[in-house]
């Protein structure tokens, strides 16, 4: 459907309403944000006094952390007003988003206003997350319901990632699809089509996970910090956990949530579950509702010396006390298994308490999930993508159970007591062992209804590595090379926080080596929770402790060099990076003939933060591209002063946008990917077009211009300025004049042209002086301990 969106209306501008008119202007459409009149004023009012409601709703939204849009700019794009006032222009919006407070009567005032003005075919959707969507749109014209439906986006919405769609009986199919598209390509989101059903799929399988966990505190006893140490990262769920998660979320909201369930799903098999404790009553009655009051499940407070302290509230006593660091021997062991599959089993077949609740926690997990399919959802792969992307998890509920085995997990759900729709165990009885399968690179998940497994929509537009192990082109001990067809590979690692050492720098020159044989390119990416944290420091570390000079001077050689590999490569090679790309990982960005980051990718050079400089070729690539950027019509020193500034404050961009303005990305060449899932197919597709408009290997650059002596002097003066001012350790300056004297070219009388190998050997000679330093080694002990790096 050919709807272009160059316009929406936001009405309501709370918490949501500002964020979602944030995130659509963070993608370049205008948005008209309204919001009632504030009562009592004068009728002589001035438009900023009528705006006020509005003004401080968007003010606090952009004051917000983490920032809800990807660069401060797109602000520009949004326009305020007010019902009253600005209801008319709606006229010219090409979709209308209701936010206004979750009661029935009001929001059907406002779609009453919005009859009167809306322009027939003008998408309107409500962004309601209890009350049922068909409700909403009783008593409207034909038009209205035909183009109405909710669209219920998750808190934060620049970064939770859950697009729930769910239509009326009269909402026009064509829209339906075009929403699911439209929220998927544009809005980077994971766009789940949901039934009208109470809390829809996200929020009716998370507030039960919560509640039912609830249920076994009082059953098992188990303390807050307990459940919030067994809840969190040891099983692929965030760190908030559960009891910290509800405190953001607000115990309120979750209150709400749990009884409209329990109101409105009379047959539910648990709906027990969704009673409300005693404690928790007492809580919301005594107003403790999380973050937004200052105290709910946990408390922050200040100790004897004034120091923050975080106390923890006792669930029998409801006093709160010091935090303790709970210990259970299956976590402990679980805790060194990287793979979250192997560490699941581990902590599921647990002997201690720990393994107690993990197997009720699953077994009552998977009888519930398992009783919603077909009343929620249709299809179980909604299901799981609804977890993922709106809770954070790492693995759906239904992946989970494939992970632990579907009959064997059933059978101990039988033995405990626990029911499990009669569909999943006519699966099992027909030889079908699990809820996916992979098969030629794509994934099928079973279909209740059909008997069979279908393909999960999207196809090639959102490709999975990992699913094309039978297309294994090559691998070592961190990395693997597919064959992802149209002769296309792709490069992925394993490593922790996606470090880069020996092994991945072995694994890019031979993929390269192997791309320029036989296939038109090579992509490089990887599917953990980021791209990379940059290179090994702990191999640096030791290297520098048992001052093995020569063997750090190869290692640096070996990153040089194959950053310079990917540069100068006969076939392009483009990086698809996500979440941390930082240090070396920000340097293969920089030498690619390509990046297709997604929108939440957080790059820079960082290596000052730990004593070093940028040995990568990174220093190198700066230097060259502030050359390539001097004018005749400014000082030459300016620019190269912005790209020092950059890596001499690790500077980190907040977003992929950001990128562009600290020089990481290219205006014009690389290109930001809204959907994070789309972001390897994006790649692949710029490769075969890289190739097919006749790709020729680059020449290595020999006429680079530093400054010299013009330049160092000039950056020695702010070096030495930054120290007198405090702001600069003296270990500070010694690292930050290494920086200068490497980007200006060294001490040479008069601005030259050099090559970028010229370039290379300073840089690495700084770096490795560097690393001879005590507090260099110092800081980057810090990091291995897992703090920040120490001023010293």
């Amino acid at each position: 459907m050919k709807r272009p969106i160059k316009k929406i209306a936001v009405l309501g501008s709370g918490v949501m309403g500002s964020r979602i008119a944030c995130h659509f202007a963070g993608i370049g459409v205008q948005v008209l944000l309204l919001d009632i009149v504030p009562k009592d004023l004068a009728a002589d009012a001035k438009p900023v006094q009528r705006n006020k409601i509005v003004n401080d709703a968007l003010t606090t939204s952009i004051k917000s952390n983490p920032s809800p849009v990807y660069h401060k700019d797109v602000i520009k794009k949004i326009t305020t007003g007010n019902f009253d006032d600005n209801m008319k222009d709606i006229a010219g919006c090409d979709w209308i988003i209701e936010v206004v407070v979750e009661r029935l009567d009001i929001k059907k005032t406002v779609y009453e206003k919005v009859e009167q003005f809306r322009k027939p075919g003008t998408l309107i959707t409500s962004n309601t997350s209890g009350i049922p969507i068909h409700m909403l749109s009783e008593g409207r014209s034909d038009d209205f319901k035909k183009h109405f439906c909710g669209t219920h986006f998750f808190n934060p919405p620049r970064y939770l990632r859950l697009l729930e769609i769910i239509p009326t009986p009269d909402t026009d199919p064509a829209i339906v699809d075009f929403l699911m598209h439209y929220g998927d390509l544009y809005l980077g989101k994971t766009t789940v089509l949901c039934k009208d059903t109470p809390a829809f799929i996200a929020n009716r399988i998370g507030v039960y996970g919560i509640m039912a966990i609830f249920g076994l505190v009082d059953k098992m006893e188990l303390t807050i910090d307990e459940v919030d140490a067994l809840t969190g990262p040891i099983i692929g769920r965030p760190k908030s956990a559960t009891f910290r998660t509800a405190d953001v979320v607000g115990i309120d909201t979750l209150v709400k949530v749990a009884k409209g369930v329990y109101d409105n799903c009379p047959d539910d098999e648990a709906r027990g579950s969704f009673n409300i404790p005693g404690w928790l009553n007492k809580m919301v009655e005594n107003n403790w509702l999380g973050d937004k009051t200052g105290q709910g499940f946990f408390k922050k407070t200040k100790g004897g010396g004034g120091e923050k302290e975080i106390l923890t509230l006792n669930l029998k006593t409801l006093e709160y006390e010091t935090r303790k660091k709970p210990k259970f021997a299956t976590v402990e062991t679980a805790k060194p298994i990287d793979d979250l599959s192997q560490r699941l089993k581990m902590l599921v077949a647990g002997q201690d308490k720990a393994g107690e609740f993990y197997r009720h926690f699953h077994y009552g997990l998977f009888s519930y999930i398992s009783h919603r399919i077909p009343g929620i959802s249709d299809e179980i792969y909604r299901v799981d993508d609804a977890m993922m992307a709106g809770f954070g998890w790492e693995i759906g509920a239904f992946e989970s159970w494939d992970t632990l085995g579907v009959a064997r997990m059933m059978e101990g759900m039988k033995a405990a007591g626990y029911k499990v729709a009669s569909w999943v165990e006519e699966m099992i009885a027909a030889g079908n062992k699990s809820f996916y399968k992979v098969e030629g690179g794509k994934k099928y998940s079973y279909d209740p209804a059909s008997k069979a497994y279908k393909p999960l929509p999207g196809g090639d537009t959102f490709i999975v590595m990992s699913n094309y192990q039978d297309k294994l082109v090559w691998k070592n001990g961190s990395c693997k090379l597919y064959d992802l067809g149209d002769e296309v590979l792709g490069l992925q690692w394993f490593t922790k926080m996606g470090s880069i050492g020996g092994d991945v720098l072995s694994g890019i020159q031979t993929s390269i080596d192997k791309a320029e044989k036989s296939y038109k390119g090579l992509v490089i990416a990887n599917e953990g929770a980021n791209f990379s944290a940059g290179a090994n420091v702990g191999m640096i570390f030791m290297l520098a402790i048992d001052q093995e000079y020569d063997e750090l001077d190869m290692a640096i050689r070996l990153f040089q060099d194959t950053m310079m590999r990917a540069r100068y490569s006969s076939v392009p090679v483009v990086t698809a990076p996500h979440g941390l790309a930082l240090g070396g990982a920000c340097e293969l960005s920089l030498h690619s003939d390509k990046v297709c980051p997604t929108a939440e990718t957080y790059t820079g050079l960082v290596e000052l933060g730990v004593g070093l400089i940028p040995g990568g070729g990174g220093t190198k690539e700066f230097v060259l591209r502030a050359s390539d950027e001097m004018h005749e019509d400014e000082p030459e020193t300016i620019t190269l002063k912005n790209r020092f500034l950059n890596i001499a404050t690790a500077k980190v961009a907040t977003s992929a946008f950001e990128g562009f303005d600290i020089g990481v990305y290219r205006k014009g060449l690389d290109e930001v990917v809204l959907n994070q899932a789309r972001r390897i197919a994006e790649a692949k597709r710029s490769v075969i077009e890289i190739a097919d408009s006749g790709y020729t290997a680059p020449v290595q650059r020999k006429d680079v211009k530093v400054l010299g002596r013009s330049a160092l002097g000039a950056l020695y003066a702010g070096i030495n300025g930054m120290w007198r001012a405090g702001y600069a350790t003296d270990h500070d300056v010694v690292v930050a004049k290494k920086l200068a004297y490497v980007m200006c070219g060294g001490d040479l009388s008069e601005p030259a042209l050099v090559s970028e190998q010229y370039l290379l050997d300073l840089e690495r000679e700084a770096f490795l002086s560097l690393c001879g330093e005590k507090k260099t080694l110092e800081r980057i002990q810090s990091v291995l301990k897992g703090g920040k790096p120490v001023r010293n």
